[in-house]
């Protein structure tokens, strides 16, 4: 008697189409892996991340009372990205409306798409996450603000002027995700 074999696994892949050109935000509370995820897909001249910005202009990323200085110098280099036409990843939470307003009305002035790629992932994923951070901490409380504030805003998102949204809402998709820059010339 043979026994029956075992049934072949798969993996989801995830495949996300981006615009060439396009204007994409990262969006997720701290801990979520959004400068992981932009590094493993996209060019780091691609990508503009606050934590970057704010070590730029105080010698320290988690330095947050240079935060105004460091979202006025993201705008200006995403707004002079979408002008030449390139394609321009925001590194930021960016979980509250108020806070990807600007950044829409950037890509609408220069008649760039606007994607969103939300990176859900439960709050204690983010705070096991934060914890085993070596270098800057969040503080916890930071964190649960953040994923308040997603969950109040992720419903009225579609709305806001992006062309895609993609949520993925747990580790498996997003290790798993595949990103494709579409060939401008088709």
């Amino acid at each position: 008697m043979r026994k029956a074999s075992r049934p072949n696994y798969y993996t989801a892949i995830v495949l996300l189409n981006i615009p060439p050109g396009a204007l994409v935000l990262l969006i997720g509370a701290a801990g979520s892996g959004k400068s992981t995820f932009a590094r493993k897909h996209f060019k780091s001249t691609e990508i503009v991340s606050s934590d970057g910005l704010r070590a730029a202009v105080s010698d320290d990323e988690a330095e947050q009372s240079a935060s105004a200085d460091a979202f006025e110098v993201l705008r200006l280099i995403t707004g002079r990205r979408l002008a030449r036409g390139r394609l321009t990843v925001i590194d930021a939470t960016s979980v509250q409306r108020e806070a990807r307003r600007s950044l829409l009305a950037l890509a609408a002035r220069y008649g760039r798409p606007a994607i969103a790629i939300v990176l859900r992932l439960a709050l204690e994923t983010c705070l096991a996450r934060l914890r085993s951070r070596s270098g800057r901490r969040v503080p916890a409380e930071v964190a649960e603000k953040q994923t308040a504030d997603l969950a109040a805003s992720l419903p009225g998102l579609a709305a806001e002027g992006f062309e895609q949204v993609y949520l993925l809402e747990n580790a498996g998709d997003i290790d798993s995700s595949q990103v494709r820059i579409a060939d401008s010339s088709s």
